[in-house]
Order: C-alpha cells, then sequence, then structure tokens
C-alpha cells in the first residue's frame, strides 16, 4: 500500500470519527462547555448595545430607600413611579422582570396598574407553573402553563411574557425565543424587541405584501391599532405562524429587504425576521460580567430628569427592571454563565437584556448550519490525517500546529464579528491530536519488524535512551555513545566460590537465579538498569544527560532494599549469599565495547570503576553499604556516616565514604548515638589524636557490639599510637588490595 492510499485512508478515517464524536451528546456538550467558553474567553468583554439599559434592584437601593429586603413587600407606589420617571424619560419600553403574583393595598396596587396603562409600553413578566393531569391507566401528563401577575396588573399592561430559566445549578447559554409547553407564548426578550421595532413595522408588513399578499392579510395593517388594543402577543404568534409553515417566506423578505428600505430602518426590520427564523433555542451572545450592560440603580433612577446625564439617558432605550447585584453575597438571583466569577453570576434581568440586544445587533450566537458543520468536520479531518500520514513528522507537526492556530484564529474571528460559533474542541484535540499520533504509529509499525525485533532485544539490558540512540544510527553501532550524568550501583556476593563448588550447576542455576530476582527488583522499582551481570555481581544504573538530585534518592533506595531483600532471602535459604553493595556517581561513557564483529554496550569511566572498589571496601569494613560523597542525597532523606577519606586501590584520587544506614524515618536512637559518637572518633582520627580516638572508638563499638568500621579504627589507631604515620598527615587510609 503505497503512501498516498494510507494517508487518504486515514484523512478518511479522522473525518468520519470526528463526525461520529461531534455529533453525539458527548462531543455536543464539549462544545459548549469547553470550546464555546474558549471562545467567549479569546473574544473577551463586549461593548453592549447603547439602546439597552438595566434598572438594578440592588443593596444600595435597599439601603438608600430604606426598605425591606424582600422586594414583594415594597411599596407599588415604588415601581407607579419609577415607570412614569421612565416614560418621562422617554423609554421606548419598559420590561419587568419581576413576578407580582401577591396583590398589595388596593390603593398601590392601582396606582401602580394607571402607571403602566398609561405609559402603554409595559411588559410585565409571567411565571411558568407545571402541572400533572391524571390520564386513564394511572398515567400523568406532565403540562406548564404560565401564571399572570395579580389581574389589576395583567389588564394594564401592553403584554405579558415568562422568561424560563433553569434553576438547577448548570450553565446557561441558551433561551427560549417561544415557551411552546406552554401555549407557544412569545418570551419577554421577543416581546419587548416588537414592542420596541414598533416604528418599523410598517415596512415589515409592506415587505410580507410583496412576498406573500395572502399570508399578508392575515396581520393587522395599522400598527396603533394593535397596541391600542393590547393584541400585540397573537400579532407575534401568527407572524410565527406564518413564517414557520413557509420557511421561504422569511428568505425572500430578507432578500427584498436589500433595496427596498431606509437604511436606518434596514437592521430593525432584518432584525424582525430573523427573530421568527432557525431554531426555537437560541444561543445567547453574551457581553461580559454582571453590569457590563449599562446599569441604573433602582434609587438612581426613581430621580431620572430631562437634563439627565448620558449614563442615565433612558430616551428611546429599552429599559429592564430586575434584582442586580455587585456582590456574589447579596445575589438573591443568579444563573451560572460562561462570565461567572468568584461566585457571581449574572441576574436573570440581564441574561433577559442580553438576549433583547443580541436581536438589536443581530448578533446572537449561531452554530454553523448543519451542513456547513458536516462539511468543515469531514473536510478538517481529511486534512489533517492526510497531512500527518503523508509527511514525516519533524513536517507535520508544525505544519498541523499552525494550521491548528490558524483556524482557532478565524473561529475567534468569526465569533467576535458576527457570532458564528465554530467547533473547536472536535476537530482541534479528537481530530487533529489523534490523526497525528496514529499516523506516528503507523509509521513506526511500519518501520519493520526486523527494528521491532532489535528495539525488544536491546531493552532488556540498555539504558533509558540507549536503543533510541542506537535504532538512529544501525549502520554504525560502533559510533552509538552516549556522555550522560548517572549513578553506579555494584554488588558483590560473598561465598559465591564456594556455593559454585558444592552446588550441581543445574542448582546453581536455579539459585542464582532467584537471587538476582531478588537484587534486580529492587533496582526495577526505582527505575534504574541492570547494566551488566557477571558470576555473583550485578552493576546498575540510573542515568539522565545532565545531573539531576533525584538519581541518588533513587539509587540509595534500591540499595537499602536490596540489602533488606538478600537478608530475608539468606534467611529463607539453606545457602547464604551476603551481599556488599558500593555506590558512586558522576559522568559516565555508554557505548559499544569490543572488536572484531562482537560488541557488548556497556558503561565505561572512572565513576564505574569507582563503585566497584567502594562495593569491595566492604570488606575491610564489615558494612553493607558504602556509597561516596558524590551520592550524597541532598533532600536528606537518609542516615548516614562518615566513615573516612580513603585511596581505593587503582585510584590517585582519594573518596569520601559514607555508610548507607537507613531511611530517616526507620532509623533508631542507638543508631544515630553511634554515627555521632563514630564522626568524634573520626574527628580525633583526624587530628592524631589517638588516644580520644580510640575512647570514641571504644564507645561506638560497645553501643552496637561487633560495629565494623569502629573495630577497623581501633586497630589502626593502635597501629598509629606504636608507630606514627610517616610523611604529611592528610587522613587519608590507602588500601592496597581489593
Amino acid at each position: 500500500m503505497s503512501r498516498l492510499t494510507k494517508a487518504v485512508i486515514l484523512g478518511l478515517l479522522t473525518g468520519i470519527a470526528g463526525l461520529i464524536i461531534g455529533f453525539n451528546p458527548f462531543g455536543i456538550d464539549l462544545e459548549e462547555n469547553i470550546g464555546l467558553n474558549l471562545l467567549f474567553k479569546l473574544r473577551g468583554v463586549r461593548k453592549a448595545p447603547l439602546e439597552v439599559v438595566v434598572v438594578g434592584i440592588d443593596k444600595a437601593s435597599v439601603e438608600n430607600l430604606k426598605l425591606p429586603e424582600n422586594m414583594q413587600k415594597w411599596p407599588r407606589s415604588l415601581y407607579a413611579h419609577l415607570t412614569e420617571n421612565l416614560v418621562k424619560g422617554g423609554a421606548a419600553v419598559i420590561v419587568f422582570d419581576i413576578i407580582f403574583k401577591e396583590p398589595t393595598s388596593f390603593k398601590e396596587d392601582n396606582l401602580f396598574a394607571e402607571e403602566i396603562y398609561k405609559a402603554n409600553n409595559v411588559v410585565l413578566c409571567e411565571c411558568i407553573k407545571q402541572d400533572k393531569i391524571p390520564l386513564t391507566g394511572g398515567k400523568e401528563l406532565d403540562i406548564e402553563k404560565t401564571v399572570p401577575p395579580i389581574p389589576l396588573l395583567s389588564k394594564s399592561a401592553l403584554a405579558l411574557a415568562p422568561f424560563p430559566l433553569p434553576k438547577e445549578p448548570i450553565r446557561v447559554s441558551q433561551y427560549w425565543k417561544f415557551k411552546t409547553a406552554a401555549g407557544d407564548k412569545p418570551t419577554l426578550p421577543v416581546v419587548a424587541f416588537h414592542i420596541f421595532a414598533k416604528g418599523a413595522y410598517d415596512d415589515f408588513i409592506q415587505l410580507l405584501e410583496k412576498v406573500s399578499p395572502l399570508q399578508a392579510e392575515k396581520l393587522p395593517h395599522n400598527v396603533e391599532s394593535i397596541f391600542n388594543a393590547r393584541g400585540i402577543e397573537d400579532v407575534i404568534r401568527k407572524i410565527r405562524e406564518i413564517i414557520q409553515k413557509e420557511p421561504f417566506i422569511g428568505e425572500r423578505m430578507l432578500k427584498e429587504l436589500e433595496n427596498s428600505i431606509d437604511k436606518k430602518k434596514y437592521q430593525m426590520v432584518k432584525s424582525l425576521i430573523k427573530m421568527y427564523q432557525g431554531s426555537n433555542a437560541q444561543y445567547l451572545n453574551f457581553y461580559g460580567p454582571p453590569r457590563t450592560i449599562v446599569t441604573i440603580p433602582f434609587h438612581a433612577a426613581l430621580q431620572l430628569k430631562e437634563t439627565s446625564s448620558n449614563k442615565n439617558d433612558v430616551k428611546g432605550k429599552a429599559v429592564f427592571v430586575g434584582l442586580s447585584e455587585l456582590s456574589p453575597l447579596e445575589q438573591k438571583e443568579g444563573f451560572y454563565t460562561v462570565f461567572t466569577k468568584e461566585g457571581l453570576d449574572l441576574s436573570g434581568v440581564e441574561i433577559a437584556a442580553t438576549a433583547f440586544s443580541n436581536f438589536i445587533e443581530d448578533m446572537p450566537l449561531r452554530p454553523l448550519s448543519l451542513p456547513k458543520h458536516i462539511s468543515l468536520i469531514l473536510l478538517w479531518g481529511m486534512a489533517m490525517g492526510f497531512l500527518c500520514r503523508f509527511f514525516s513528522a519533524h513536517i507535520a507537526a508544525p505544519s498541523v500546529i499552525g494550521l491548528g492556530v490558524v483556524y482557532l484564529f478565524v473561529a475567534e474571528y468569526q465569533f467576535k464579528t458576527s457570532g458564528i460559533w465554530y467547533p473547536l474542541v472536535v476537530p482541534l484535540f479528537f481530530q487533529t491530536v489523534p490523526a497525528f499520533f496514529t499516523a506516528v504509529i503507523w509509521t513506526y509499525v511500519d518501520s519493520g519488524r526486523e527494528q521491532q525485533e532489535i528495539r525488544k532485544a536491546f531493552s532488556y539490558y540498555l539504558p533509558e535512551g540507549a536503543v533510541d540512540q542506537i535504532l538512529k544510527n544501525i549502520e554504525n553501532v560502533k559510533a552509538s555513545d552516549q556522555f550522560v550524568y548517572g549513578v553506579c550501583l555494584s554488588t558483590d556476593a560473598e561465598k559465591y566460590s564456594l556455593l559454585a563448588e558444592t552446588l550441581d550447576p543445574k542448582e546453581l542455576i536455579n539459585f542464582m537465579n532467584k537471587y538476582y530476582e531478588t537484587i534486580f527488583n529492587p533496582v526495577k522499582k526505582h527505575g534504574g538498569v541492570i547494566s551488566n551481570v557477571l558470576a555473583d555481581s550485578m552493576l546498575a544504573l540510573w542515568v539522565r544527560a545532565n545531573p539531576d538530585s533525584s538519581l541518588p534518592c533513587l539509587a540509595c533506595l534500591a540499595a537499602l532494599e536490596i540489602d533488606k531483600a538478600v537478608s530475608l532471602f539468606n534467611q529463607s535459604s539453606d545457602n547464604k549469599l551476603p551481599t556488599r553493595i558500593g555506590l558512586h556517581a558522576g559522568y559516565i561513557s555508554l557505548g559499544s565495547l569490543g572488536a572484531l564483529g562482537h560488541y557488548e554496550y556497556r558503561p565505561v569511566g572512572d565513576i564505574v570503576n569507582g563503585a566497584t572498589r567502594v562495593e569491595g571496601l566492604n570488606k575491610y569494613l564489615g558494612t553493607r553499604v558504602l556509597i561516596t560523597e558524590n551520592v550524597i542525597d541532598q533532600k536528606g532523606g537518609f542516615l548516614k556516616r562518615k566513615i573516612g577519606k580513603f585511596l581505593l586501590p587503582g585510584k590517585t584520587k582519594p573518596l569520601v565514604i559514607y555508610e548507607l544506614v537507613c531511611s530517616k524515618e526507620e532509623c533508631t536512637d542507638e543508631q544515630k548515638k553511634v554515627c555521632k559518637i563514630f564522626e568524634e572518633g573520626l574527628d580525633a582520627f583526624n587530628r592524631q589524636s589517638w588516644e580520644e580516638a580510640i575512647e570514641k572508638f571504644h564507645e561506638s563499638y560497645n553501643t552496637i557490639r561487633g560495629d565494623g568500621p569502629s573495630s577497623f579504627y581501633l586497630g589502626l589507631c593502635e597501629q598509629y599510637r606504636r608507630n606514627k604515620p610517616e610523611g604529611p598527615w592528610d587522613g587519608v587510609i590507602h588500601i592496597e588490595k581489593k
């Protein structure tokens, strides 16, 4: 199969996979909760239309007017005064996002009703109530019905409309233009916009007459008669019915609109037509956090004058009245949105004002149409799959990243300038990323079984990264050398020679396999690599390209666990293999050693040699785990005892040696005491205070009977007390034999 064919196949699979994910509930939720959220974050806050104002009922107004916190207990005369003030200020439409469901005093209610009636532009909010109707067979039918405000106010209002929002703690991103389950009732933003666009109604009817005269006859032609008869809701329903039954009417009206109307009214009529098109559920194009839409506190709105500042000007504007706080502690009504921050949600009245503002601008959020959405996902997936499989990874990677950035830029630009919502999550994360890694894996598989077998064989004994290095240069294995930082751990088993003499070869192999399993496990557990095994010895490595403070800690943990594991192993076996351990750290060369066609990949250098010499020092000191100063764990997680400076066999520079006793969590007071006394003795030894040193080493020897290092130094001090060391004294102890 050619590379081109494989690229086409991967492209088709990526496109189809994107369609499957993008059009199931999981993918839709991801786009709405993650993709849409990202677009809003990238776009940021957007300026709201100046034609919309919110009158906010807030804590400041409660305190300023000395009113109860429950606004249902406020005197209705306040709302009457507010309505009167807004009408005097020239408000085009007044929307109360407040449920006036309970009567107060007749005088107060009547005063408010009179002002509403005189205004002839007030919309009051209805609430939605769910009822269950019993059916035959014990079943029930859920229905929704609207509950209007008290009759006195309902009769006075120009229109009544619900604005249902979810009460559950989910993010609000949509609203209903019409509440179908409640008799196809138009919601607050729709009704309010019709009243606001009163001046464009005649032009709307004229357009409809040009496109469909028969349908135009179903609607009243005198706009004043609609408002005087309080028939705005019926008109809205009829328009919706006409455009829903014959969707082409709306499209033809929009085409006719281009050349047949005053430019000043163009946007308003266009928005009126589009309001009836598309889905009933409308996505909200939010402007920003609370108070992004111009907000006048309730108490300030009561004092509006004709000379009001531009900030409080309501002339020709839509005014929405409702709860609006700036503190999450004071917020009594809030809905979680993309702009919720630090517990402060958007209030219901601000969401209603946002929906209304989207109509004014004709910029609600518009997901791509189904054909465009399918085409985009399919073509993007095909392009990504083809690109990733046809080209090598080092070309494909920057290419897909670049295209992804361009796609994101275009999506953000369209979202910002026209409210068009492009999918992000599926194309960028569920198509691009899997396409790239699938292509890489596919290419890797195509590299052949031979390379896989080589990798598998090498991985048993090569350190991390060495296999990749060799496979990159398989033609010249001898040149595959690395210079790395590492910790070497060397082990050697006592009494192995005697064991080899006494056991049958098959028994010896079985026994040694169990032994190696015992000492290999701690190495692998702590990220080490078994580099070399010879008879009873093991060399393990922890390597990185550069010095890494975590490596000594891992190696020390492995060393202590090996010591414990061998002790348990010896207790459970008739044959004993006490094990000595030495650790050294520094830069190591990893490379191929050999000649005449036979090579072995091995670590070489002074550090490897030093680790084996440190391991051998255990024989002289009667210890089990010795480490050099280079292996000291900087985090101090272990109890260690400084043993001294030693010039080991074959070395020209002395090494500072420590005994690794145990982890800090496991150490006993007795161990701490011995370490302290021993260090005091070592200090005296370095000062050539032989008597003091002998006293301290005797004390540490008696604390832990048979302490090897104490015994070693006691013998050395006795020797030096009788015969002072020759030459300059530097405290270095020379070990002549391995």
